[in-house]
């Protein structure tokens, strides 16, 4: 096992043990259409934005039939705290009528056919899989993910995403690849924040290289 990736599973371990109810996902749903609509809205949102939309949009329109019905003006009122909401309403109006006459009414279940619907990028589609079915294609790299990662050392390709997720995937066990997703963002969230990442009481920071970076 090189040093690289026995590091990664040691911080694996301690933000487990750091963080043992982290959530695989801090969007609000009760249904694998619900969780793909929301994932779709939480695109350059905050997951705060989408929970204050989605219980009134879930409300009204439950299932991919009566959001493909549904008036595209009425979409964009509701999620107007999602930003971008005319785009957004187009996407996820698009994707309940591709999910009607394609899928059966059904969220598919694999990255090829996720990333056919409106709205769905590489990203998306792994949320979906990952929180929904428990599978995992490849690893979820939000904005938190991204920046943890690269202050731990794991990539040089700040800001992209893909890349960061390629060189996550040559690091990490294929069973690792979901914990990865849940525990680094998590942390990311609580302790290992954008302006003032708090590496006094982090408890990885005797693994990061960038902990001195910031004291």
């Amino acid at each position: 096992m090189s040093e690289q990736r026995e590091r990664a599973l040691e911080i694996l371990r301690r933000l487990a043990k750091e963080y043992p109810h982290a959530p695989p996902t801090y969007l609000m749903f009760s249904s694998p259409f619900e969780m793909l609509i929301a994932t779709i809205l939480s695109a350059r949102a905050t997951d705060a934005g989408v929970n204050k939309a989605t219980p009134e949009l879930f409300g009204r329109y439950p299932d991919p039939e009566s959001l493909a019905n549904a008036d595209i003006e009425s979409i964009a009122k509701i999620i107007r705290s999602c930003g971008t909401y005319n785009r957004k309403s187009a996407y996820i109006k698009a994707t309940a009528t591709m999910l009607v006459e394609d899928f059966g009414g059904e969220v598919p279940k694999t990255l090829d056919e996720l990333i056919r619907l409106p709205g769905v990028n590489r990203k998306t589609a792994n949320v979906v899989l990952q929180v929904v079915f428990g599978q995992a294609e490849g690893i979820v790299v939000d904005t938190h993910v991204m920046r943890v990662s690269v202050r731990l050392g794991f990539s040089q390709h700040d800001k992209k995403p893909d890349k960061i997720e390629k060189d996550l995937m040559q690091l990490l066990p294929k069973n690792k690849w979901i914990d990865y997703a849940r525990f680094i963002g998590t942390h990311g969230r609580l302790a290992c924040k954008s302006a003032r990442p708090r590496c006094s009481t982090c408890p990885i920071n005797d693994l990061c290289p960038s902990a001195e970076l910031f004291d």
